[in-house]
């Protein structure tokens, strides 16, 4: 079990991560909630109804990082080239943001505080780490979470394609990047793992 997930009897998943491990992901993942937010519009509301008809931005994110996490609803790729074409496409994104933005800030908040959570509450083991068992929900939680931080540092790193990420392999060890990288690397172990643990 160490360093990879691995499914638990009546579903859910478990690994075994010790002290460093353990602070290195709940790191991330407050890091991941600081970027979130509670979004474009403030506190987050204690009023359900108020934030249920609550209007999102209707832009872009600034940061790439957020951008990444929030894209466009329309355009991209394969997008048609005309400008008239594009200044609709650019409409339609605006008003979809506009529409979905808050919800989806929401429950990727939701996904990184359950791991922050789920990481507050381990029993730590003699040896100085611990095993952490995730419900069936919490690990869909926890895996969401999961590609949404190896979406931030993997915008962090510049990487668009399979071809970036193996020339990230061969960094030497002096390259600043490096232990962004390693992060990178792992928890994209950890969640293939996890998500092999979640298929039937």
């Amino acid at each position: 079990m160490p360093g990879h997930f691995e499914p638990v009897p009546g579903g859910g998943a478990a690994v075994a991560l010790d002290d460093v491990e353990i602070s290195i992901i709940r790191s991330l993942a407050v890091q991941l909630l600081e970027l979130i937010g509670p979004g474009p519009g403030g506190e987050v509301s204690d009023d359900p109804l108020a934030e249920l008809f609550a209007e999102g931005p209707s832009e872009p994110p600034a940061d790439p990082v957020l951008h990444r996490l929030f894209p466009d609803a329309y355009g991209g790729p394969g997008a048609p080239e005309d400008q008239t074409s594009q200044a609709e496409l650019q409409a339609h994104s605006s008003e979809f943001r506009r529409f979905t933005e808050n919800d989806l800030r929401a429950g990727k908040r939701d996904d990184a505080l359950a791991v922050v959570r789920s990481l507050d509450g381990l029993v730590p083991a003699g040896d100085g780490g611990a095993v952490l068992k995730l419900t069936p929900d919490d690990s869909v939680r926890w895996m969401r979470a999961l590609n949404d931080l190896r979406l931030a540092i993997g915008t962090r790193l510049d990487i668009t394609d399979e071809e970036d990420t193996d020339l990230l392999y061969r960094l030497p060890d002096e390259d600043p990047r490096k232990p962004m990288v390693m992060a990178y690397l792992w928890l994209g172990g950890l969640q293939e793992t996890l998500v092999e643990t979640l298929l039937p």
